[in-house]
């Protein structure tokens, strides 16, 4: 696949979760300690808690419910802000992204985080690691009701920024997404073929994929 040219893109939209982030601190929360404290509360076993969250997250997949903290508080009757503090420590940076950045700023483009995070989830990660001050706007796509997977967020989003849609580079790590993403219009699409730092590189086809931002580099 050819890489990017880019004197043809001058607006960046990053996700966060598996692009900026390291995804392990989401892929252990949701998937551990989610269904433990499942377990405890409904006093049933880890597995069969497991089995029951996966058919509740595989029944609002790509939805704005699957991202929202208060549907999941609301349904489950846990905590689940005060459980993401529990394991803030896992919250980090992937380690290619400041160089990355970096030289996407420094060489004049517009930086543009969307992601599908809750805005309490967005909160917490801009506060413990240092990402958000490379980045023109930081937009949670709940402010608009809809997820990325919907052709309405991208519709909303590109009323209230007016990028060139030819001009503009998208970097995510779920396909889904990209698809949302190529469906619209978004010229340059990027996947991260390595969101959780734990798990095996994912095998991409579809898409120009990375495992280090720093591949890309220089940017003029």
């Amino acid at each position: 696949m050819p890489m990017l040219n880019w004197s043809q893109i001058d607006t960046v939209l990053l996700d966060m979760d598996g692009t900026l982030l390291d995804l392990h601190f989401d892929s252990y929360f949701w998937l551990h300690v989610v269904p433990t404290e499942h377990a405890k509360k409904q006093n049933i076993s880890f597995e069969a808690a497991k089995i029951d969250i996966l058919k509740r997250y595989e029944a609002v997949h790509g939805q704005i419910q699957w991202y929202c903290l208060d549907y999941w508080q609301q349904q489950l009757g846990l905590p689940i802000m005060a459980l993401k503090k529990e394991i803030q420590h896992l919250i980090s940076i992937r380690e290619d992204v400041p160089e990355f950045l970096t030289a996407l700023k420094k060489s004049g483009k517009k930086l543009i985080l969307l992601t599908n995070a809750h805005p309490d989830s967005l909160s917490l990660k801009v506060e413990l690691v240092d990402f958000a001050h490379y980045l023109d706007v930081l937009i949670s796509t709940h402010q608009y009701g809809v997820s990325k997977e919907s052709q309405s967020l991208w519709q909303q989003v590109h009323a209230d920024l007016g990028f060139d849609k030819q001009r503009t580079l998208f970097v995510d790590d779920s396909l889904s997404v990209l698809n949302a993403a190529k469906e619209f219009g978004i010229g340059h699409l990027l996947a991260v073929a390595n969101p959780d730092s734990k798990q095996p590189v994912n095998e991409i086809t579809d898409y120009l994929s990375i495992t280090d931002y720093r591949t890309l580099l220089p940017i003029t």
